[in-house]
């Protein structure tokens, strides 16, 4: 009886909450905000229901933070190996990875129909709204010390990312230099899905098509063929 009176004080939490607490590692104050974090455009198409302003915010407070532990971590380093390691950090396919590590797929409210989304970055992408939900529930400096212990300490091997070749591109295009083919990135189509231009991009070499990657800039789709092309030639462990 004591229990049942109990419970009808203090309801059980949603799954959805004691998900995202596993994941934060702490109770959020203000739960609506992190319920527009976790929630991608394409099933909520309002600039203040999604997450891609609060993804703004977070890159912001993600590439400081990263900047802040680097300039510290290598005191005796130039800005061009800073920057270089930043790109590295922050770059949206790791941060993917990462995403996916912390859990971030179970939670993350997204169309899961839409077979574009399977091959794009949501989640790193959620992960930085997540930061920046975080930055706004909590404030800076406990953001800085969740996106250390939840982030960059568990997940980022630094002499891993000292030799690491991220730009696909021109790790590809130093193959086909070496190796006197000929390298183009083509758009072979250009549609809209769920209210935004997907893009479709090919790694031609000598006049064939190798690999294809989507994406919602040709940035994006372009990178994804690179690394598809990468993998198939071989090239992912060689240094050019």
């Amino acid at each position: 009886m004591k229990f049942s009176l109990l419970r009808h004080i203090f309801p059980a939490r949603s799954a959805f909450e004691k998900n995202l607490r596993n994941v934060l590692g702490f109770r959020p104050r203000h739960l609506p905000l992190y319920k527009t974090a976790l929630s991608h455009r394409s099933i909520k198409e309002g600039s203040d229901q999604n997450n891609e302003r609060l993804e703004f915010l977070g890159d912001a407070v993600l590439s400081t933070v990263v900047g802040d532990f680097l300039f510290k971590k290598y005191p005796y380093k130039g800005e061009g190996f800073l920057t270089e390691m930043r790109s590295k950090m922050v770059n949206r396919s790791i941060l993917n990875e990462v995403a996916l590590k912390m859990g971030l797929k179970k939670i993350t409210l997204y169309n899961k129909h839409d077979n574009s989304l399977k091959i794009s970055q949501i989640f790193g992408n959620t992960l930085e709204a997540l930061i920046g939900a975080i930055y706004l529930d909590l404030g800076y400096l406990r953001t800085k010390r969740w996106i250390m212990k939840r982030v960059i300490l568990p997940y980022f091997f630094l002499d891993e990312l000292e030799n690491l070749e991220i730009n696909h591109k021109n790790k590809l295009y130093g193959w086909a230099s070496k190796n006197g083919k000929v390298l183009e990135f083509e758009t072979v189509d250009e549609r809209f899905e769920n209210g935004r231009r997907l893009f479709t991009v090919a790694a031609v070499v000598d006049g064939a098509v190798i690999s294809e990657g989507k994406g919602y800039n040709k940035k994006d789709a372009s990178q994804i063929a690179a690394q598809v092309a990468v993998e198939k030639l071989g090239l992912a462990d060689k240094v050019e």
